[in-house]
């Protein structure tokens, strides 16, 4: 069983940034797949980013490519989601999720945190 904890989420003005954490319990974090999702008002969940369980090799939506950089840290059982450029469409819930292969892409993603919330004022 894993249990993931999102934090850092908050209010930020347009063209600013904001580091997303997510920590995760467990012994055999180092062997997951990670991802981001995140979920705005009235819509559907979507993707955002995913990574290898090494960090080698990493995935984003093209909404946001050159903008949110996905990273880990094995020792610290910690991934993270570096967001800088924001704009009012980045604003919804951000959850990470995790999933046992350890490759990506993932379909069906094992665990989800409960969410942090990201407001990108105009």
């Amino acid at each position: 069983q894993v249990q993931l904890v999102e934090s850092g989420g908050g209010l930020v003005q347009a063209g600013g940034s904001l580091r997303l954490s997510c920590a995760a319990s467990g012994r055999t974090f180092g062997s997951y797949a990670m991802g981001w999702f995140r979920q705005a008002p009235g819509k559907e969940r979507e993707f955002v980013a995913a990574t290898t369980y090494t960090g080698g090799n990493t995935h984003y939506a093209d909404s946001v490519k050159g903008r949110f950089t996905m990273s880990r840290d094995n020792a610290k059982n910690t991934v993270y989601l570096q967001m800088n450029s924001l704009k009012p469409e980045d604003t919804a819930v951000y959850y990470c999720a995790a999933d046992y292969r350890g490759v990506v892409p993932v379909r069906n993603w094992n665990y989800w945190g409960q969410g942090t919330q990201v407001t990108v004022s105009s």
